[in-house]
């Protein structure tokens, strides 16, 4: 007979109701919301410069930052990053000073970069 049951003055099966136990609702995992980093053409900097920028500032391979360097020539617009939204504001800042290009004389300093959600 287990805990729950006992017999009754009669000889019939008395159940004790045991209230259950709240389960433990899991923490919903918080949705972070991502933003890309967005690089924007000019006719001030140089292949060599966009290239150099994206190996230092990202860590990119040579090849990556060259395809990037060439999307941003071909289509005025690379996004070159997609992080949180903290890193892209700083990745965005480190883009702006960065500096001028050695290579071209008109060159007044950085490239333009914004960043913008993600969707």
């Amino acid at each position: 007979m287990s805990n729950q049951e006992k017999l009754g003055e009669s000889g019939t099966t008395l159940v004790q109701v045991l209230p259950k136990k709240k389960r433990r609702k899991k923490p919903r995992s918080q949705h972070v919301p991502r933003y890309h980093v967005v690089l924007w053409n000019d006719d001030d900097h140089t292949y060599d410069y966009v290239i150099r920028m994206l190996m230092q500032l990202f860590g990119y391979p040579f090849t990556k930052a060259y395809l990037m360097a060439e999307e941003v020539d071909k289509t005025g617009r690379c996004i070159v990053l997609t992080t949180t939204k903290e890193h892209a504001e700083l990745k965005r800042d480190q883009i702006h000073a960065f500096g001028r290009d050695p290579l071209v004389k008109e060159c007044r300093g950085s490239m333009t970069a914004t960043i913008e959600p993600a969707e």
